[in-house]
């Protein structure tokens, strides 16, 4: 089956979707950042680089289904909650446009999972009333995929839509209650490297992206354990590389106060994940290789990726029903 890909990143949900057997034939992103790791990675499809807003219906193929998540930034709990005022949120309409246009068998979109708090939920039931306006049964559903798989606590809702004509409704994977530890993913790895001066990325790597971001610790980085133990998953990888989560050998933090916490004294070395461990614990094989300048973009693209696990699973359980 062939399926279209909006709002792409580095590709994260189109991998999963191609483990499960799907042609991925068009994808569309305008971030620069990631067109050389998409590219490279999936030679075999077609990257559209301008903003979906410059893209008419009549430019995109025909195809099976539409996969992406449309910038979730502005209904983060941790931002500011704009929501569908902002630009970013708005963007959920273009998705829609598509959509409308295209008329696939099915869908799958994924957003943050503050998209279904109380400050968004009128949002949010609006857009799903728009999805069955346009033709489509859909079905969403908060997941953490930690329960599919995926070694972090990663919260979000996942939105699958089947037309109409189809005349069935996607049913979500039962959750699995094993959570994957750190162990499993990361301890094999060797010693990472610190980033360059001003953090830029290393060359000839032994392992690629096997670097770390340099600097010290804000206080919003240090309101709140960063670290997980080997025996554990993964706090939520995060786009941004200043609070990646820190390696399990690094010393325990501990609460001195509220919204404060300090590094136990050790004389362990106090690092962040590697841009490598922070993608395999997103479920990303080592030969994906992510190319960047600055070690911060790597980790970007990192954490706005869907963890490839958690959409193979997805991904696997749509092509069932089509078969």
């Amino acid at each position: 089956m062939k399926v279209i890909s909006l709002f792409s990143g580095c590709g994260g949900l189109d991998l999963g979707f191609k483990q499960a057997g799907f042609k991925i034939t068009w994808a569309n992103d305008n971030d620069s950042a990631v067109w050389e790791t998409f590219e490279k990675n999936f030679p075999e499809t077609h990257l559209d680089r301008r903003s979906i807003l410059d893209i008419p219906s009549k430019d995109i193929p025909k195809c099976d289904g539409i996969i992406g998540g449309p910038p979730c930034q502005s209904w983060s709990l941790a931002g500011k909650m704009r929501g569908i005022n902002d630009e970013r949120g708005k963007l959920f309409f273009e998705y829609l446009r598509i959509l409308k246009d295209k008329k696939p068998k099915f869908f799958l979109a994924e957003n943050v999972s503050g998209i279904i708090s109380s400050a968004h939920i009128d949002s949010f039931m609006q857009i799903l009333k728009m999805f069955k306006e346009i033709g489509y049964n859909v079905n969403p559903q908060p997941v953490n995929a930690s329960q599919y798989g995926v070694p972090q606590d990663r919260k979000r809702v996942i939105i699958v839509g089947y037309h109409k004509d189809i005349k069935k409704e996607f049913t979500f994977p039962q959750p699995n209650s094993r959570q994957i530890p750190l162990k499993e993913v990361i301890r094999d790895l060797p010693v990472a490297k610190p980033a360059l001066e001003k953090n830029r990325a290393n060359k000839n790597l032994k392992i690629a992206n096997h670097e770390y971001l340099n600097g010290g610790f804000s206080t919003i980085y240090m309101s709140r354990n960063r670290r997980r133990s080997w025996n554990e998953p993964s706090f939520t990888i995060q786009a941004g590389g200043r609070h990646a989560p820190l390696h399990p050998n690094s010393p325990k933090m501990f609460k001195i106060g509220e919204d404060k916490f300090g590094f136990e004294k050790s004389s362990k070395k106090v690092r962040r994940l590697s841009v490598r461990e922070c993608a395999r614990i997103q479920a990303f094989p080592d030969e994906f290789i992510f190319y960047y300048g600055r070690v911060s973009d790597g980790y970007k693209m990192v954490g706005n990726a869907v963890p490839v696990r958690l959409a193979y699973i997805l991904a696997r359980e749509i092509k069932k029903d089509f078969n």
